[in-house]
């Protein structure tokens, strides 16, 4: 029985893009997986904390090793990187926002990235697992627009979850959301429906292929 974990973080609820396509994916894996587990976590509604210094150096120490202060403070940190080691494939939402990620999923990245366990080490204990991505924004930073090489979501995502914890990581973009809302770019608009359909069929797609695979 295969398990999803899947997070989201925007903050426009049910008028978010990221989500919208994130849910997409959803459908789909369920579909392949009617008894499978899906984990959801919605860091906008319920953000983790920010990492505090007892809960970073604890990590540190070797669980059997903790203090009971210790293992106090790394709980929260205990669970997150319990649930995703548990997950056979984590499904994130990353809308860009002022060029990078939303503050609610760094922290989360925070809490998991730990040294000796799930990174910098031989072994990390996320290696190899799928992780989708997807990460939508107001305009379009492609090779030849104006504002390309302003994407700090996909590099700083492909550094931390791929070279840092060793996950095989694949993006889904859906671009251009501003297009119906902005009346300036209202001439991008059939740009913007061409890449939400690319998107939603790209995550429907990948979810069903990492289903099947899982499956064999």
């Amino acid at each position: 029985m295969a398990t999803l974990l899947h997070i989201d973080t925007s903050l426009n609820g049910g008028n978010s893009h990221s989500r919208a396509v994130t849910a997409a994916f959803r459908r789909a894996w369920e579909g392949e997986h009617p008894q499978g587990r899906v984990i959801h976590r919605d860091l906008d509604a319920d953000p983790v904390p920010h990492l505090r210094a007892a809960a970073y150096y604890a990590g540190y120490t070797a669980p059997a090793d903790q203090s009971p202060e210790q293992r106090a403070a790394f709980a929260l940190r205990a669970e997150l990187i319990e649930e995703a080691e548990a997950a056979d494939v984590i499904l994130l939402s990353a809308p860009m926002y002022n060029y990078s990620i939303p503050s609610t999923l760094k922290a989360w990245i925070d809490h998991v990235f730990a040294v000796g366990r799930t990174a910098m080490t031989e072994n990390p204990s996320l290696a190899g697992k799928p992780a989708v991505v997807v990460t939508s924004r107001g305009g379009s930073f492609r090779e030849g627009t104006p504002q390309h090489g302003n994407d700090y979501v996909q590099s700083y995502l492909r550094q931390a979850l791929g070279a840092g914890l060793g996950m095989d990581v694949t993006f889904i973009v859906p671009e251009l959301t501003l297009a119906p809302v902005v009346p300036a770019m209202a001439g991008l608009v059939p740009l913007f429906e061409a890449s939400r359909a690319e998107s939603l069929a790209a995550a429907e797609s990948h979810a069903r292929e990492l289903a099947i695979r899982l499956a064999a």
